[in-house]
Formats: structure tokens, sequence, C-alpha cells
């Protein structure tokens, strides 16, 4: 099997965990859920906060990082998090509220250089 579909199989998975142990389903606790699950944990949940959805308007930045840095160590892996939030305003910046053209070519290209290379 390819990692990268391992890797996949354990965010599907894991991702639902939580750092202290309080998530869902196999109730795993800190480094002992999956890398991969707990940085898409992050990404999951500041996707879900910054974008519009049927029941809500999308949350600002800040109000989001809050969010992500108030679950530190709870929710979510708190290393991670401090990572997260060095490159993560840029990458609002640049994607946040896009739904234009341009933005599907560049996700194609990325997409094409890391699972087709």
């Amino acid at each position: 099997m390819a990692e990268w579909i391992k890797e996949g199989m354990d965010i599907v998975d894991y991702h639902h965990e939580k750092y202290d142990g309080s998530g869902y389903m196999h109730g795993l606790a800190g480094r002992k859920i999956p890398e991969t699950a707990r940085i898409f944990a992050i990404a999951d949940v500041f996707d879900a906060l910054t974008s519009k959805r049927p029941y809500k308007d999308p949350f600002s930045y800040e109000k989001t990082m809050g969010i992500l840095k108030d679950s530190r160590g709870d929710h979510f892996d708190p290393d991670f998090v401090d990572h997260f939030e060095s490159i993560s305003r840029s990458i609002y910046d640049t994607y946040a509220g896009r739904e234009d053209e341009d933005l599907k070519k560049e996700l194609d290209g990325i997409i094409k250089k890391y699972f087709y290379a």
C-alpha cells in the first residue's frame, strides 16, 4: 500500500480524536494519534470556521485562531497549533473566500505536484 494512502486512512479514521483523549472513535490521546490526523484536525477546523456555510458566515482569521489557540492541549496538539499559527496568516490571506478559476488551476497544480509526481 502506498504510504500516502495509509496516511489518508489515518486521517479519516483518527481526525476526530482529541489531544486530551476525549475524542472518538478510539479514544486515543496525545502522540498516540497519528501525526497526519493531528495536523488534519487543525486544518479541518480552520477551514470549517473560516468558510461560509449555509448555517453561518465565515469567522475572521483572528476569531478562528483564538478558538484554535484556546483549544491547544485539549482538542489540538499544542505544538502543531503553534506551527500552524506561523503559516496560517499567509494561507488565509491567499485563499480565504476565493472561488475563481485561477484558484482552481493553482490547486490542481498543487495536487498534481504532490500526488501524481
